[in-house]
Parts: C-alpha cells; sequence; structure tokens
C-alpha cells in the first residue's frame, strides 16, 4: 500500500519487487533491505571495494561527498531479491556533517558501517579511525536516546544484538565497549604495508586487532588482489546480504589478518607494544587511551587540519559542465568587478572626522 510519505525512490524500488518478485497470488513478496555507510582514509580504496562487492567492471572515480549505490542479490534460487544500499563517504574526515544523512530512526535496525584505512598512511591511521567512529556513534546514540521514547523495542533489541558477537562467558565480557551498529575495519593497500619493517608492521596489526576487539568488529587486510579482496567482500555480503559468516582466522602479524567479530581475544593480543616502564609513565583513564598513546608515540598523528580536504570540487575535471561553468566563470567575473568597484567608491566616499 502507497504512503504520501513514499518518495519516488521508494515507490521505483516497490514497482519492480513487484514485477520481480510476485508470489503465487500475484502478491508482492517481503524484501530484506540492509545499508552500509562506507568510511575512512581518503583515497584509501573505498570505491574499489564496493565495486569488488557489487561485481562491477568499473574503473573507481574519487568521491566528492557522499555517493550512493546499491546491489540486488537472490538469497536462493527463485527468491525474491534483497537489496543493499551502499553509501560512500568521500574526502576522509573533512565532510564529517554528512554521516548524520544515511542513518536514521528508520533504517538503524538494518544499518552497518564499514570503516576503510589506508595501512600505508599510519601517521593518518588513529586520527582517522577516531574521528569517523566517534561522530557515527554521537549520532547513532542520538537515534537510540530518541527511540528509546518513541520505540523502546526497537532500542532495546538493537542495544542487546550490540553484544551477539561476544557470548556471555567470553573472558572479555565486561572490559570492551561494542559498537553500537555492526561494523568492519577493512586495512587497505596491504601491498603496501607488506613492505614495512616487521615491527612497524607488528604494531599496526596489533593496534588495529586490539581497537577491533574492543568494538566487536570484525578485521581485514585487503589489497588489489582478487584474493584478499574476496575476503573483504565474505565480510561485506554477510552485512549486505545476510550471506553466512566465515568461521576462518588469520592472526600471524606477517600475513594479512582476517578475524570476525568476537574470534579474537586480549590474552592472544597481548599488551600495548611498549616497554613496561613507558607504559608505566602513560597516563589513560581506558584501555583504548592506553593503546592510543602507545601507537601515537611511534606513528606521531597528523594534526586534524591536515587531514581536511581543501581541494575545490568545482575545479575538478571529472565534473566538467561547458554550460554551468561558462555561468560560474561569468558570476565570477561579475563579483570581481563589483568588489573593484565597491573599493573604489569607499575610497572616494568623504567621511568625517570628528
Amino acid at each position: 500500500m502507497r504512503k504520501a510519505s513514499d518518495t519516488l525512490w521508494d515507490l521505483a524500488i516497490a514497482e519492480v519487487e513487484k514485477s520481480e518478485n510476485p508470489d503465487d497470488d500475484g502478491k508482492r513478496v517481503e524484501v530484506w533491505e540492509k545499508s552500509i555507510l562506507f568510511m575512512g582514509n581518503k583515497n584509501g580504496g573505498k570505491t574499489t571495494i564496493i565495486l569488488r562487492c557489487l561485481e562491477r567492471e568499473e574503473i573507481s572515480k574519487p568521491t566528492l561527498a557522499l555517493e550512493y549505490t546499491f546491489g540486488r542479490r537472490a538469497r536462493r534460487h527463485n527468491t525474491p531479491k534483497d537489496i543493499a544500499h551502499f553509501w560512500e563517504l568521500g574526502g576522509g574526515t573533512s565532510l564529517l556533517e554528512l554521516i548524520r544523512i544515511p542513518i536514521s530512526s528508520n533504517n538503524i535496525r538494518s544499518f552497518a558501517v564499514v570503516l576503510v584505512l589506508d595501512l600505508s598512511k599510519p601517521n593518518e591511521l588513529w586520527t582517522t579511525m577516531e574521528k569517523l567512529l566517534q561522530v557515527t556513534r554521537n549520532h547513532v546514540n542520538k537515534i537510540l536516546t530518541k527511540l528509546e521514547k518513541t520505540n523502546p523495542e526497537v532500542a532495546t533489541e538493537i542495544k542487546q544484538r550490540m553484544w551477539n558477537n561476544l557470548q556471555r562467558d567470553h573472558p572479555d565480557y565486561e572490559l570492551v565497549d561494542p559498537f553500537p551498529i555492526p561494523l568492519v575495519i577493512i586495512g587497505s593497500k596491504y601491498d603496501i604495508f607488506h613492505e614495512f619493517d616487521s615491527e612497524m608492521r607488528k604494531i599496526i596489526s596489533k593496534t588495529l586487532r586490539f581497537v577491533s576487539h574492543y568494538y566487536g568488529a570484525s578485521l581485514v587486510f585487503t589489497s588489489k588482489s582478487e584474493a584478499l579482496l574476496l575476503k573483504a567482500r565474505v565480510l561485506i555480503n554477510h552485512l549486505a546480504f545476510g550471506y553466512d559468516k566465515s568461521k576462518s582466522v588469520s592472526v600471524d602479524h606477517s600475513k594479512p589478518l582476517f578475524i570476525p567479530a568476537g574470534l579474537d581475544s586480549l590474552s592472544q593480543i597481548g599488551p600495548p607494544p611498549a616497554s613496561n616502564s613507558d607504559i608505566g609513565k602513560m597516563r589513560a583513564n581506558t584501555p583504548l587511551e592506553l593503546w592510543k598513546k602507545v601507537f601515537e608515540k611511534t606513528f606521531p598523528p597528523k594534526s586534524f587540519c591536515d587531514l581536511q580536504d581543501t581541494k575545490d570540487p568545482a575545479q575538478d575535471l571529472q565534473y566538467v559542465e561547458y554550460e554551468v561553468d561558462i555561468m560560474r566563470a561569468q558570476k565570477k567575473q561579475e563579483l570581481e568587478q563589483y568588489k573593484r568597484n565597491a573599493s573604489k567608491s569607499w575610497k572616494e566616499m568623504d567621511f568625517d572626522s570628528d
């Protein structure tokens, strides 16, 4: 049944589902819908990962701001095709305010986040991760606070589901702080990372293992290699289309990591990679804060301002539109002329000096 609030997009999806997936009576069959927000380092490989997940042979282009695409898959032969909405946040950490656009109270139950971190830029890693996850978590928590008043059953369900990946008898149950919605952390550009000094690789790997486990997230390292991209696809397809989770685990720091949520532990990860005397000198209120200090001692972070994307998209050749650009140039010329005239008239004005 159509609602007055349905958008043109809602109606289009409904029509396609009705024509492609009728049941014996010709009625619409229930279709699952999931949404995923991809975010992370600028030029970190998010678009490439999305295209591979959707099996599209396209050349990836830089993401301008917030882009959308979708995929459809059938769970079984002759069954309705489920829909996965893929959102991608461009610009690294420069467009944090856009995070609230795709995540709403209407889709929060079926929403997940994929954080893509560029392993070849360890000095940007913690700041990028911290800013993006912090803003996302704050927004999700605001939605949950509202739901507690308007739909407490849904709010309770989401909060309980946060702990699904960790059994109550897990030794770390009281020591972690799960992200409020499903989270996958992808370390990209493993091919470059693999050339790093072994001690540097160990510090980065152990830190990401801790962060992922602390947030109840899955962790996978990938590159443009099809074999590694396939591992990332397994985790994303589970979020997007409900495919079975992989139970294989790879925790060897000399190889690409692959650790589904809930299959790691603090005892296996070990302490932060620093001497006891160094750790003793560090002031930290939480385990996460301690790992941050240890990590940033080896990889001093770039400031948040350095990570801002200041490039003017209007000058980007991939967005060229002749008529629009001609009009824009004309308006710019008129503005400059106005500024010159205004400056001249102000100089010629005779102001009282009393």
